[in-house]
């Protein structure tokens, strides 16, 4: 079989060995850490998917830092913080890298992102600054656009090829109609080179077909897109709304 993680900026991740005297205490007695052996990432796209609380953002924000990037996001150029609570999982983290290196890269998480485009604006008030970061992200401040649309002026105007992108709940802001539109993006970023490692609950943007979709609970499950949960259920919904919600709502 063919080792598609050959490719990959980051093929591997997995734990060190000095975490086994501390497996009660956090983070590593999340589901997504103390259940992680060796986790092979797709050269392309790589989703973790599971319930809320399972681990899979720390997991993230530990394999951002591990690489070089902010805790709180942005790009390996971004030092800064608004307040210091991530945790310190990205000391025990080992990243197997492939052969080559990133050119671009972007942590993106959704629950910091203004605190990214507020640094963004305090840079370009810096008049030594030039020319301004505003240029890279569409050329309007991010705090001048809705929330979606800032997101997606990340996804299309920041985001360049040839990088590793690790995202964190994207969807939060995009309509489904942007959250499509996220697949056509990735795709062709996927397509120059680039790899994402996504968190997400959203059932659009996982159904990118060339990935590696983990389920996170009390192990790492490789599922098919048909198997996620998030496919299922929203899917019984939608094909028969009025029963679900006579369902959750008790009535006869």
């Amino acid at each position: 079989m063919q080792n598609l993680s050959i490719s990959s900026y980051i093929r591997f991740i997995s734990l060190t060995e000095n975490i086994v005297s501390m497996p009660d205490q956090y983070p590593f007695s999340l589901d997504a850490v103390k259940n992680l052996k060796e986790l092979e990432l797709h050269p392309k796209v790589t989703f973790l998917v599971g319930e809320n609380g399972t681990g899979k953002s720390t997991l993230l924000e530990a394999v951002a830092v591990a690489f070089g990037f902010n805790a709180e996001g942005g790009t390996r150029n971004f030092n800064f913080a608004s307040r210091e609570t991530h945790s310190c999982l990205n000391q025990y983290i080992k990243l197997t890298k492939g052969p080559f290196r990133p050119r671009d890269g972007f942590f993106f998480r959704a629950e910091s992102f203004y605190n990214v485009a507020t640094n963004i604006d305090d840079l370009d008030n810096i008049p030594a600054f030039s020319p301004p970061l505003k240029y890279s992200y569409g050329g309007v401040s991010l705090h001048e656009m809705s929330h979606g649309e800032s997101f997606f002026a990340v996804f299309l105007n920041r985001f360049s090829g040839n990088g590793l992108y690790i995202l964190d709940e994207p969807e939060a802001a995009l309509s489904p109609n942007r959250q499509m539109a996220m697949i056509s993006r990735m795709h062709q970023l996927a397509n120059q080179n680039s790899q994402f490692i996504i968190a997400t609950h959203s059932p659009i943007i996982m159904a990118y077909p060339d990935a590696f979709i983990y389920k996170v609970d009390e192990g790492y499950k490789r599922v098919e897109y048909q198997e996620t949960e998030h496919y299922q259920v929203t899917r019984t919904f939608l094909n028969d709304p009025e029963r679900m919600l006579n369902i959750l709502m008790n009535e006869d």
